[in-house]
């Protein structure tokens, strides 16, 4: 990137010198301790250390840094003073990063803080349920809310473009699930129930009870789990790709609602990283259309969640509990999801491998009120693959009379 703006040569060094040091407000960061590397292209690398809630920056880049950011000199002033947020630069590509995404978006979220950026999240914590729960938010305080909710083994920065889609017209809170993230990790049998019961709590300790939930795969499987318990405890549901119980292969159920998740979190086996990263590229339909440094960033923060045991017996009790789940019958998932009364609208991905399209037809049977749509072209993540398209449809349907009317699947 140029790092001329308006006839002048930006000095990093002494940017970053001005801006810091600073104390840091209204971050779940201020109780904890983290070193930044700045990559600035064209001019070398600095250091910031964060102590006692504190950042300092150093000449000397640090050698095992939390977190790596490498962006050119005018994101960097652009960031630092307000001009854009830390999340639109990443999205836009300008800014990479490597390490624990989740402390380069705590720290964000303290820069600037007399701009005017409603894309720019803010970290807190709240207990609810009993466990200490990480979330972002954005947007304007006093407008409509709404929730996000991310995937089995993903954080809440696989909602970041959803955040910076509807931040400037909701009041926006992304948590990290517990077990996953930078939340913490109890030692439950992670079920849709339990699990209930935790987004039950959030949303009463964050004041939210009646927001729009957004949820992809798991997330918007806890927000149907949400809906069937309570149908005012939310005022609409966005389903991205829903996690539903299997209908078929169900052969190994027995086995696997015996697994001891706690002795198989138990075996940290080493995975490659190259492994990780096609995974998380099998997750969409053209990995192409993402920045390389999104998979590299999402890479490693599920390396650096999953090194924890509590958070893989989570995982693992999560993944267990998705498929054992009962299909039908009183407590079946397809039976009971005919009660839900909430407007919901589910939005598929045509190259799904992991949530086929083809479930659109049975949740219209069980739903014929609610809307259903499916994007061609589309994997498992709508939100990061078609951030555009599916933040349109997400608004249009938020803006319309909340799906009562009902509409036949239509494949865009």
């Amino acid at each position: 990137m140029n790092a001329q703006r308006d006839g002048r040569i930006m000095d990093p060094g002494r940017l970053l010198e001005s801006f810091f040091p600073r104390k840091l407000h209204d971050v779940a960061l201020t109780h904890s301790d983290a070193v930044l590397r700045l990559n600035i292209t064209g001019y070398g690398s600095w250091g910031v250390t964060i102590s006692d809630g504190s950042a300092a920056v150093t000449r000397e880049a640090p050698r095992k840094p939390t977190s790596t950011l490498t962006m050119g000199a005018n994101t960097l002033e652009d960031v630092l003073l307000g001009r854009r947020s830390g999340v639109e630069a990443f999205l836009e590509g300008d800014l990479a990063t490597r390490g624990s995404l989740a402390t380069v978006l705590q720290v964000g979220g303290s820069l600037a803080p007399q701009a005017e950026l409603p894309t720019r999240p803010k970290a807190w914590e709240v207990q609810a349920s009993g466990a200490r729960t990480a979330y972002l938010e954005a947007g304007p305080e006093n407008a409509p809310p709404v929730v996000l909710l991310h995937g089995l083994g993903g954080t809440n920065a696989t909602m970041l473009p959803a955040l910076a889609a509807l931040a400037r017209e909701y009041r926006v809170l992304a948590p990290d699930i517990p077990g996953f993230g930078a939340s913490e990790a109890p030692l439950w049998n992670y079920t849709a129930a339990r699990l209930y019961r935790w987004l039950d709590g959030f949303l009463r300790v964050t004041g939210t009870r009646g927001a729009t939930v957004v949820g992809n795969s798991m997330g918007g499987r806890l927000a149907l789990e949400l809906a069937m318990h309570d149908p005012v405890a939310a005022r609409a549901l966005v389903l991205l790709c829903p996690a539903p119980a299997f209908r078929r292969f169900r052969q190994l159920v027995p086995l696997v609602r015996y697994l001891p998740v706690s002795l198989g979190a138990a075996a940290r086996l080493s995975v490659p990283r190259s492994l990780i990263v096609r995974s998380a590229k099998m997750m969409v339909a053209h990995p192409e259309r993402m920045p390389e440094s999104w998979f590299e960033a999402a890479a490693d923060e599920f390396a650096l969640t999953m090194t924890h045991w509590r958070h893989r017996r989570a995982a693992l009790s999560a993944l267990a509990n998705i498929y054992i789940e009962e299909a039908f019958g009183a407590d079946g998932f397809w039976d009971r999801l005919r009660n839900v009364a909430t407007p919901a609208l589910f939005v598929w991905g045509q190259d799904d491998r992991l949530v086929p399209a083809k479930f659109a037809r049975h949740v219209e049977q069980a739903l014929p009120r609610s809307e259903s749509v499916v994007l061609s072209d589309c994997g498992h993540a709508p939100q990061l693959e078609l951030p555009g398209k599916s933040m349109a449809i997400t608004r249009d349907f938020l803006a319309s009379t909340a799906g009562l009317s009902a509409r036949r699947c239509a494949v865009c």
